[in-house]
């Protein structure tokens, strides 16, 4: 059995680092998430090239590279939190994962933050967080604010707490490490340098996506690719989260065909993804999916 490397959870005073891998950002845009992030005691720290727009993103990928491996080797730096975007997979052939492995941090985003997490634990076997962005700490939410203290302060959390009811597309149960997140960042690493995964072992797969990125029908398709992957035949259920407020019956049936094809369980929340609620999910855990209690337990 995998045993999972967690780095230490945060104390009051200590340093959590802001990057951005991707996307440019402008200056003052997180000034409300920082404030408060410092009322639960943290302090802020930026990198350098967050904000220069080399190229129209945060940064060429040497700078925002160079970035992140700067935030790793900073011992100040409890954990790195970081946004998204659309290229952060043009920085994985230069991060530097034995600094990773010597420096062990909390790393925490979503969307185009997928191929850093996955990356970052498929190399290290650190385990990296899913869910929450600076962005999310704009506007504060107990929801939200139960899930950063659940992993970050006071770990690690036994069960999967949900906001609103699961929704079951394909019943029974599944066991296996958690890995996945943006269902198009995700798919572009199957097969990849950066997902080394471990075929002796079986996965839950967590995906989301949104009405705004991708209808169904590409959603469809970026499901079937991973499930083409030679991930597949290991993967024991899936949990998606939250595409819209709006119901699709189309999305229903790529759920309900996706789990019937692979004879897993599948469900889907609106707990984590693009919407209002950023629940977290540790990438490299082992948990227990049971869609018919719609129930997920943290191994």
């Amino acid at each position: 059995m995998v045993t999972c490397k967690f780095a230490p959870s945060l104390q009051p005073g200590d340093t959590i680092g802001i990057i951005s891998p991707c996307g440019k950002l402008d200056e003052g845009c997180f000034d409300t998430a920082y404030d408060t992030l410092r009322a639960k005691g943290y302090k802020i720290k930026e990198s350098r090239w967050m904000y220069s727009g080399t190229n129209g993103y945060a940064g060429s990928e040497k700078e925002r590279a160079a970035d992140l491996n700067a935030m790793v080797l900073d011992d100040t730096v409890k954990m790195i939190l970081f946004c998204g975007g659309y290229v952060s997979n043009e920085i994985l052939p230069l991060i530097d994962f034995e600094a990773m492995k010597a420096h062990p941090k909390l790393y925490s985003s979503y969307s185009d933050g997928t191929s850093i997490l996955n990356a970052v634990w498929a190399k290290t076997g650190l385990v990296t967080y899913y869910g929450q962005d600076p962005g999310v700490f704009r506007d504060p939410d107990d929801y939200n604010n139960s899930y950063f203290e659940g992993w970050f302060v006071h770990p690690p959390m036994t069960d999967f707490v949900p906001r609103t009811p699961w929704q079951t597309f394909s019943a029974g149960t599944g066991e296996g490490i958690i890995v996945g997140g943006y269902t198009l960042n995700f798919a572009m690493m199957m097969g990849g340098d950066f997902f080394p995964f471990d075929e002796t072992q079986e996965y839950l797969l967590i995906m989301e996506d949104h009405e705004a990125f991708n209808t169904p029908a590409e959603v469809s398709a970026l499901l079937s690719h991973v499930g083409q992957s030679r991930l597949m035949p290991h993967v024991r259920g899936l949990i998606f989260g939250d595409y819209s407020d709006k119901h699709y019956d189309e999305l229903d049936g790529v759920l309900t065909r996706f789990g019937r094809r692979h004879s897993i369980p599948v469900v889907y929340c609106h707990d984590f993804g693009h919407g209002r609620s950023h629940a977290v999910l540790p990438i490299g855990v082992r948990a227990r999916l049971d869609a018919d209690r719609q129930t997920l337990r943290f191994l």
